[in-house]
């Protein structure tokens, strides 16, 4: 089972999933419930600009995520799950180390801790596309000093890696990059570094928040993006959230570390908005077979196909 994170967020998410599916329909209205706002009516109707902050997009992306899990957890037997970033909350709540309400207040206060950070210490990050993640991280390094930091902060393929840092240092990585022969170089809006260094004080918050919070071992295994391995105890659940906000998200790693947990002939099954896992997964591990579960005709047919 994949995970989308943040970006993966649009207005109307959700909206067609609730009308047909009454499992659905219960999962954001637990949502506005444990948020005590109407999430539900800002993933549906908008405005963009304040669906897109940070601590609103991720707990929209989680409701979506879990609510197409509520429809078809019937008819899955889930062997692993991953989730990018943000995405990784979601797992853990449909492997059941999360209830539903802490898995919701939490990626609240996860995007609120990451806005503040951005605040007090501005970065930026740039996707770098079509050059090798080791160059791009030695690129990183020349690029830093001891007053400004940039480093490899999402390795999403083998040629495709997110950099993220203090804004001097992400553009002398990016004009490194380009003159290395990186096909693309694609300044990203987001309102800070995640990520990366500059997220320790959002990482210290969390993890405060984390120490709260009852976690409980998975039912399946969790590939971690801090260490592309999988966890399967709630301790080390806890653990691996709180180092994540400052640590790559290794996602080529963890689907290669995700195929070998689930065997082979596995189906990787994205849940939540969007396609880019499963993008992604085609660049990694291109023998694999996926198939994305967004909106109500992806439910409606993969339903029809499990009988």
């Amino acid at each position: 089972m994949l995970c989308p994170g943040q970006g993966a967020q649009y207005v109307g998410m959700g909206k067609d999933i609730a009308c047909q599916f009454p499992e659905a329909e219960r999962v954001f209205a637990a949502v506005d419930e444990a948020l005590g706002v109407e999430l539900s009516a800002l993933m549906w109707e908008g405005p963009e600009d304040e669906l897109t902050l940070t601590h609103n997009a991720q707990p929209a992306i989680l409701a979506h995520t879990l609510a197409v899990k509520a429809v078809v957890d019937s008819v899955m037997s889930v062997k692993a799950a991953a989730g990018h970033s943000l995405g990784e909350y979601s797992a853990y709540q449909a492997a059941g180390s999360l209830v539903m309400a802490d898995a919701v207040r939490l990626v609240r206060k996860r995007g609120e801790l990451m806005l503040e950070a951005g605040k007090t210490r501005p970065g930026t990050m740039t996707a770098v596309l079509g050059l090798e993640t080791g160059l791009v991280e030695g690129l990183c390094r020349t690029a830093s000093d001891e007053n400004a930091v940039v480093v490899a902060a999402n390795i999403n393929a083998p040629d495709q890696t997110v950099i993220s840092g203090d804004p001097g240092a992400v553009r002398a990585a990016e004009e490194s990059c380009r003159e290395a022969g990186a096909k693309r170089v694609l300044p990203l809006k987001v309102s800070g570094a995640f990520h990366s260094p500059l997220m320790e004080p959002a990482e210290i918050g969390l993890r405060n928040e984390l120490s709260r919070v009852r976690f409980s071992d998975p039912r399946f295994p969790i590939i971690a993006n801090a260490s592309a391995q999988p966890v399967k105890d709630a301790e080390e659940a806890r653990a691996m959230l709180g180092a994540q906000l400052t640590s790559p998200v290794r996602w080529v790693q963890s689907m290669l570390r995700a195929a070998q947990e689930a065997g082979a002939g596995v189906r990787f099954v994205e849940l939540g908005p969007g396609k880019v896992l499963c993008g992604l997964l085609r660049r990694i591990i291109p023998e694999a077979e996926s198939i994305s579960l967004g909106k109500a005709g992806d439910i409606n047919r993969f339903l029809e196909e499990a009988g």
